[in-house]
């Protein structure tokens, strides 16, 4: 029997390379949805339907039409800034949403992964494994942890995978990363200033996809650490990124947070212990030099 997936935001970059992923395993029948028209850049191996999360009506239709075994929520207003002055439409998107996957997943016994994000923590005490005490210090990192409390909460089979600063390339290249902001800033001969006073596991797309195919695949339950392995600052991965595209290092300066004015705070230290996901799911992601690498052949190609 072939095990059906449905991902919710199929047009953003983890939807984008989860339905990549998926449609390449022979075992699984791939469902997208977005809200809108399908903008994936490949066109057979999966089903399409629109389906925008904040409807709940449209959500029962969709999943009572497709019949997934597994929902991959991939789909969350994920501008941290943009959240903090647009509450409502944040809530709506990363709350309410999620409660009506909740019901539908309940009605139709679907089994649901959600992706939650290192901001529901406050930064003072990172690396964090999976039972850390939440504490978020913006209201994005307050929406992603009451829903996670929602998920909690539910009576349905459920896994959480929490994740932090992913990067990668999107087909339509719509979204900038710190490795082609660095690498755009340099060619021009712009002078840079990145924070060393922020400390990430920065985690690249194609390896987040993996972490949530092993998730989906085994319905592995909880809550899991898909991130990279590697524990950098921002200031860090700049120079990492001038390094491998023989680029002038003498154009990024270090500077600390406080220079920057953004509507919402950010955690200082954050990051992921991997060894629950190593362990149970083999999980085992890029070092951020061989995500760079893979960036820049996806760039050439």
């Amino acid at each position: 029997m072939k095990k059906k997936i449905l991902i919710t935001g199929s047009n953003g970059l983890l939807g984008q390379k989860l339905v990549e992923l998926l449609i390449s395993k022979p075992d699984i029948t791939t469902i997208a949805t977005a809200s809108g028209k399908n903008r994936l850049p490949f066109s057979a191996g999966y089903e399409y339907h629109e389906m925008d999360i904040t409807n709940a009506s449209e959500v029962d239709r969709v999943v009572a039409l497709t019949k997934p075994d597994v929902i991959i929520h991939t789909a969350a207003m994920t501008n941290v800034d943009q959240c903090e002055m647009e509450k409502d439409a944040c809530w709506k998107l990363n709350v309410t949403a999620v409660e009506h996957l909740i019901n539908t997943c309940r009605k139709y016994d679907v089994f649901l992964e959600h992706v939650s994000t290192d901001f529901i923590f406050d930064g003072t005490s990172g690396p964090y494994q999976e039972d850390a005490e939440p504490n978020p210090v913006s209201f994005y990192g307050w929406s992603k942890y009451a829903a996670e409390k929602a998920v909690v909460n539910s009576d349905i089979n459920y896994a959480i995978a929490r994740t932090v600063l992913v990067y990668g390339i999107a087909h339509d290249m719509s979204r900038s990363n710190i490795i082609l902001w660095v690498k755009k800033s340099l060619e021009e001969g712009k002078a840079i200033k990145v924070v060393t006073d922020q400390f990430r596991t920065p985690t690249l797309a194609e390896d987040l996809a993996m972490g949530c195919y092993l998730i989906a695949d085994q319905k592995a339950e909880g809550i899991f650490n898909i991130s990279g392995k590697d524990f950098l600052t921002p200031y860090e991965m700049a120079l990492m990124a001038a390094d491998y595209f023989k680029l002038d290092k003498s154009l990024i300066s270090p500077t600390d947070a406080s220079a920057f004015s953004q509507p919402a705070r950010r955690p200082p230290r954050t990051g992921f212990d991997l060894t629950k996901s190593r362990n149970i799911l083999s999980y085992e992601p890029h070092t951020f030099r061989e995500g760079i690498e893979i960036l820049a052949g996806q760039m050439s190609s």
